[in-house]
Protein backbone atom coordinates (compact mmCIF):
# COMPACT_ATOMS: atom_id res chain seq x y z
CA UNK A 1 0.00 0.00 0.00
CA UNK A 2 2.95 2.35 0.50
CA UNK A 3 5.39 1.36 -2.24
CA UNK A 4 3.10 0.66 -5.19
CA UNK A 5 0.03 2.97 -4.90
CA UNK A 6 1.86 5.52 -2.67
CA UNK A 7 -0.77 5.46 0.05
CA UNK A 8 -0.42 8.33 2.52
CA UNK A 9 -2.67 6.45 4.95
CA UNK A 10 -0.34 3.46 4.66
CA UNK A 11 2.62 5.71 5.54
CA UNK A 12 0.86 6.89 8.69
CA UNK A 13 -0.13 3.33 9.71
CA UNK A 14 3.43 2.06 9.23
CA UNK A 15 4.88 5.03 11.13
CA UNK A 16 2.60 4.40 14.10
CA UNK A 17 3.32 0.66 13.99
CA UNK A 18 7.11 1.12 14.02
CA UNK A 19 7.55 4.33 15.98
CA UNK A 20 4.57 4.27 18.32
CA UNK A 21 3.48 7.69 17.08
CA UNK A 22 3.97 9.56 13.82
CA UNK A 23 6.06 12.16 15.66
CA UNK A 24 8.39 9.53 17.10
CA UNK A 25 8.81 7.94 13.68
CA UNK A 26 9.65 11.31 12.11
CA UNK A 27 12.38 11.69 14.74
CA UNK A 28 13.65 8.22 13.80
CA UNK A 29 13.70 9.23 10.12
CA UNK A 30 15.74 12.34 10.86
CA UNK A 31 18.20 10.39 13.02
CA UNK A 32 18.66 7.90 10.18
CA UNK A 33 19.19 10.73 7.70
CA UNK A 34 21.95 12.07 9.93
CA UNK A 35 23.53 8.63 10.29
CA UNK A 36 23.64 8.31 6.50
CA UNK A 37 25.25 11.74 6.18
CA UNK A 38 22.34 13.38 4.34
CA UNK A 39 23.15 17.08 4.57
CA UNK A 40 20.16 18.39 2.57
CA UNK A 41 17.39 16.28 4.05
CA UNK A 42 14.96 16.96 6.89
CA UNK A 43 11.59 15.35 7.51
CA UNK A 44 8.51 16.91 9.10
CA UNK A 45 5.95 14.31 7.94
CA UNK A 46 5.83 10.71 6.75
CA UNK A 47 3.82 11.17 3.56
CA UNK A 48 6.18 13.47 1.64
CA UNK A 49 3.53 16.15 1.27
CA UNK A 50 4.65 19.77 0.96
CA UNK A 51 5.36 21.37 4.32
CA UNK A 52 7.84 24.00 5.58
CA UNK A 53 11.11 22.32 6.56
CA UNK A 54 10.31 19.05 4.76
CA UNK A 55 12.95 18.70 2.08
CA UNK A 56 15.56 16.53 0.37
CA UNK A 57 17.83 16.59 -2.69
CA UNK A 58 18.45 14.37 -5.71
CA UNK A 59 21.77 13.18 -4.26
CA UNK A 60 20.23 12.41 -0.87
CA UNK A 61 17.37 10.51 -2.51
CA UNK A 62 19.94 8.42 -4.40
CA UNK A 63 21.78 7.64 -1.13
CA UNK A 64 18.52 6.56 0.54
CA UNK A 65 17.63 4.36 -2.44
CA UNK A 66 21.08 2.80 -2.43
CA UNK A 67 20.78 1.88 1.25
CA UNK A 68 17.36 0.31 0.67
CA UNK A 69 18.79 -1.86 -2.12
CA UNK A 70 21.94 -2.96 -0.28
CA UNK A 71 20.79 -3.00 3.35
CA UNK A 72 17.34 -4.55 2.91
CA UNK A 73 17.53 -6.97 -0.05
CA UNK A 74 14.67 -9.06 1.37
CA UNK A 75 12.24 -6.15 0.88
CA UNK A 76 13.59 -4.76 -2.39
CA UNK A 77 11.46 -7.04 -4.66
CA UNK A 78 8.36 -5.02 -3.63
CA UNK A 79 9.64 -2.15 -5.79
CA UNK A 80 9.37 -4.20 -8.99
CA UNK A 81 5.73 -5.21 -8.44
CA UNK A 82 3.57 -3.75 -11.21
CA UNK A 83 0.27 -3.93 -9.35
CA UNK A 84 -1.17 -4.39 -5.88
CA UNK A 85 -4.61 -5.73 -5.00
CA UNK A 86 -6.19 -5.13 -1.60
CA UNK A 87 -9.84 -5.65 -0.69
CA UNK A 88 -10.52 -6.55 -4.35
CA UNK A 89 -9.21 -3.16 -5.50
CA UNK A 90 -6.34 -3.40 -7.99
CA UNK A 91 -3.90 -0.49 -8.10
CA UNK A 92 -1.05 -0.12 -10.59
CA UNK A 93 2.54 0.96 -10.02
CA UNK A 94 2.98 4.43 -11.53
CA UNK A 95 6.59 3.68 -12.50
CA UNK A 96 6.14 3.37 -16.28
CA UNK A 97 9.68 2.07 -16.77
CA UNK A 98 8.74 -1.25 -15.18
CA UNK A 99 6.76 -2.07 -18.32
CA UNK A 100 9.02 -0.27 -20.81
CA UNK A 101 12.46 -1.59 -19.84
CA UNK A 102 12.90 -5.20 -18.64
CA UNK A 103 16.16 -4.26 -16.84
CA UNK A 104 14.37 -1.72 -14.61
CA UNK A 105 13.22 -3.21 -11.29
CA UNK A 106 12.38 -0.11 -9.23
CA UNK A 107 12.06 2.17 -7.56
CA UNK A 108 9.65 4.94 -6.47
CA UNK A 109 7.42 7.62 -7.93
CA UNK A 110 6.26 10.81 -6.25
CA UNK A 111 4.17 13.88 -6.99
CA UNK A 112 3.28 17.13 -5.29
CA UNK A 113 2.44 20.52 -6.79
CA UNK A 114 5.68 21.91 -5.36
CA UNK A 115 8.00 19.07 -6.37
CA UNK A 116 6.36 18.10 -9.65
CA UNK A 117 6.52 14.56 -11.00
CA UNK A 118 9.47 12.68 -9.48
CA UNK A 119 11.00 9.26 -10.04
CA UNK A 120 13.87 7.35 -8.50
CA UNK A 121 14.58 4.62 -11.05
CA UNK A 122 17.11 1.81 -11.06
CA UNK A 123 18.17 -0.81 -13.57
CA UNK A 124 20.46 -3.83 -13.47
CA UNK A 125 22.12 -4.94 -16.70
CA UNK A 126 24.66 -7.70 -17.35
CA UNK A 127 28.02 -7.01 -18.99
CA UNK A 128 30.73 -9.45 -20.08
CA UNK A 129 33.69 -9.90 -17.68
CA UNK A 130 32.04 -7.64 -15.10
CA UNK A 131 28.68 -9.18 -14.33
CA UNK A 132 25.68 -7.14 -13.22
CA UNK A 133 25.87 -3.35 -13.11
CA UNK A 134 23.18 -1.44 -11.23
CA UNK A 135 22.59 2.26 -11.89
CA UNK A 136 20.28 4.71 -10.13
CA UNK A 137 18.69 7.79 -11.63
CA UNK A 138 16.80 10.55 -9.82
CA UNK A 139 14.47 12.90 -11.71
CA UNK A 140 12.69 15.67 -9.79
CA UNK A 141 10.32 18.37 -10.99
CA UNK A 142 9.18 16.81 -14.28
CA UNK A 143 6.02 18.13 -15.93
CA UNK A 144 4.17 14.81 -16.28
CA UNK A 145 4.29 11.09 -15.56
CA UNK A 146 5.47 10.45 -19.11
CA UNK A 147 8.19 13.10 -18.87
CA UNK A 148 9.68 11.71 -15.68
CA UNK A 149 9.76 8.21 -17.22
CA UNK A 150 11.35 9.47 -20.46
CA UNK A 151 14.03 11.52 -18.70
CA UNK A 152 14.81 8.67 -16.30
CA UNK A 153 15.23 6.27 -19.23
CA UNK A 154 17.59 8.72 -20.94
CA UNK A 155 19.69 9.06 -17.78
CA UNK A 156 19.98 5.30 -17.27
CA UNK A 157 20.89 4.66 -20.91
CA UNK A 158 23.46 7.48 -20.83
CA UNK A 159 24.99 6.15 -17.62
CA UNK A 160 25.54 2.71 -19.12
CA UNK A 161 27.13 4.05 -22.31
CA UNK A 162 29.14 7.01 -20.96
CA UNK A 163 30.72 5.00 -18.14
CA UNK A 164 32.26 1.55 -18.06
CA UNK A 165 32.75 -0.78 -15.15
CA UNK A 166 36.23 -2.05 -14.38
CA UNK A 167 36.56 -5.11 -12.19
CA UNK A 168 39.74 -4.73 -10.16
CA UNK A 169 39.42 -7.86 -8.02
CA UNK A 170 37.01 -10.79 -7.88
CA UNK A 171 34.94 -11.50 -4.76
CA UNK A 172 37.19 -12.97 -2.10
CA UNK A 173 40.33 -12.46 -4.22
CA UNK A 174 43.33 -11.30 -2.15
CA UNK A 175 44.33 -7.74 -3.00
CA UNK A 176 47.55 -8.33 -1.06
CA UNK A 177 49.10 -10.99 1.19
CA UNK A 178 51.42 -9.02 3.50
CA UNK A 179 53.57 -10.71 6.16
CA UNK A 180 52.14 -11.20 9.64
CA UNK A 181 54.18 -11.15 12.83
CA UNK A 182 53.53 -13.32 15.90
CA UNK A 183 50.90 -15.34 14.04
CA UNK A 184 50.34 -19.02 13.23
CA UNK A 185 50.31 -18.05 9.55
CA UNK A 186 53.21 -16.11 7.97
CA UNK A 187 50.90 -13.97 5.80
CA UNK A 188 47.46 -12.36 5.90
CA UNK A 189 45.19 -12.28 2.84
CA UNK A 190 43.34 -8.95 2.62
CA UNK A 191 40.64 -7.98 0.16
CA UNK A 192 36.84 -7.77 -0.05
CA UNK A 193 34.19 -10.50 0.26
CA UNK A 194 32.45 -8.91 -2.75
CA UNK A 195 34.02 -7.96 -6.09
CA UNK A 196 35.79 -4.60 -6.27
CA UNK A 197 34.36 -2.78 -9.29
CA UNK A 198 34.76 0.89 -10.21
CA UNK A 199 32.91 3.00 -12.77
CA UNK A 200 35.04 5.26 -14.98
CA UNK A 201 34.41 7.35 -18.10
CA UNK A 202 34.27 5.09 -21.17
CA UNK A 203 37.72 4.49 -22.64
CA UNK A 204 39.71 5.40 -19.53
CA UNK A 205 40.06 1.94 -17.95
CA UNK A 206 43.81 1.83 -18.68
CA UNK A 207 44.32 4.91 -16.50
CA UNK A 208 43.06 3.20 -13.34
CA UNK A 209 45.77 2.47 -10.77
CA UNK A 210 45.58 0.94 -7.29
CA UNK A 211 47.73 1.12 -4.17
CA UNK A 212 47.30 -0.65 -0.84
CA UNK A 213 47.68 1.37 2.34
CA UNK A 214 47.92 -0.71 5.52
CA UNK A 215 49.50 -0.69 8.97
CA UNK A 216 53.06 -1.99 9.15
CA UNK A 217 53.95 -4.22 10.90
CA UNK A 218 50.83 -6.39 11.05
CA UNK A 219 50.83 -8.20 14.39
CA UNK A 220 48.47 -11.16 15.00
CA UNK A 221 45.79 -12.01 15.94
CA UNK A 222 43.36 -11.07 13.16
CA UNK A 223 39.74 -12.14 12.82
CA UNK A 224 38.01 -12.81 9.51
CA UNK A 225 36.35 -9.60 8.31
CA UNK A 226 38.53 -7.33 10.46
CA UNK A 227 39.38 -4.00 8.78
CA UNK A 228 42.99 -3.98 7.60
CA UNK A 229 43.91 -0.98 5.47
CA UNK A 230 42.53 0.63 2.34
CA UNK A 231 42.76 0.18 -1.42
CA UNK A 232 43.45 3.62 -2.92
CA UNK A 233 42.08 3.80 -6.48
CA UNK A 234 43.19 6.62 -8.79
CA UNK A 235 42.18 7.62 -12.32
CA UNK A 236 44.81 9.46 -14.37
CA UNK A 237 46.62 10.26 -11.13
CA UNK A 238 43.55 11.73 -9.41
CA UNK A 239 41.84 10.09 -6.40
CA UNK A 240 38.79 8.11 -7.50
CA UNK A 241 37.78 5.82 -4.64
CA UNK A 242 38.91 4.46 -1.28
CA UNK A 243 37.89 0.83 -0.71
CA UNK A 244 38.16 -0.56 2.86
CA UNK A 245 40.04 -3.86 2.93
CA UNK A 246 39.37 -6.67 5.41
CA UNK A 247 41.04 -9.89 6.49
CA UNK A 248 39.73 -12.63 4.21
CA UNK A 249 40.68 -15.27 6.80
CA UNK A 250 41.60 -15.16 10.46
CA UNK A 251 45.16 -15.55 11.74
CA UNK A 252 45.54 -16.84 15.27
CA UNK A 253 48.28 -15.69 17.58
CA UNK A 254 51.35 -17.93 17.57
CA UNK A 255 52.55 -19.79 20.65
CA UNK A 256 54.84 -18.24 23.23
CA UNK A 257 58.03 -19.33 21.46
CA UNK A 258 56.89 -18.05 18.07
CA UNK A 259 55.81 -14.70 19.52
CA UNK A 260 59.12 -14.33 21.34
CA UNK A 261 61.12 -15.13 18.18
CA UNK A 262 59.12 -12.61 16.10
CA UNK A 263 59.56 -10.02 18.84
CA UNK A 264 63.32 -10.37 18.44
CA UNK A 265 63.06 -10.18 14.62
CA UNK A 266 60.89 -7.05 14.85
CA UNK A 267 63.39 -5.47 17.23
CA UNK A 268 66.24 -6.19 14.81
CA UNK A 269 64.13 -4.86 11.92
Amino acid sequence: GLIIPSGNDAAVALAEGVGGTVEQFIAMMNRQAQAWGLKNTSFTNVSGLTEPGHKSSARDMAVIAGHIITDFPEYYPYYSMREFTYNKIKQHNRNMLLTRDPTVDGMKTGYTDAAGYCLVATAKRDFPNVGSRRLLSVVLGAASENARANESQKLLNWGYTAFEAVKLFDAGQPVATPPVWKGKSPTLAIGRPDAIVVAVPAGSAAQVKTQVQRPDPLVAPFTKGQAVGTLKVTLAGQPLLDVPLVALDGVEQAGLLGRAWDAVRLWIK
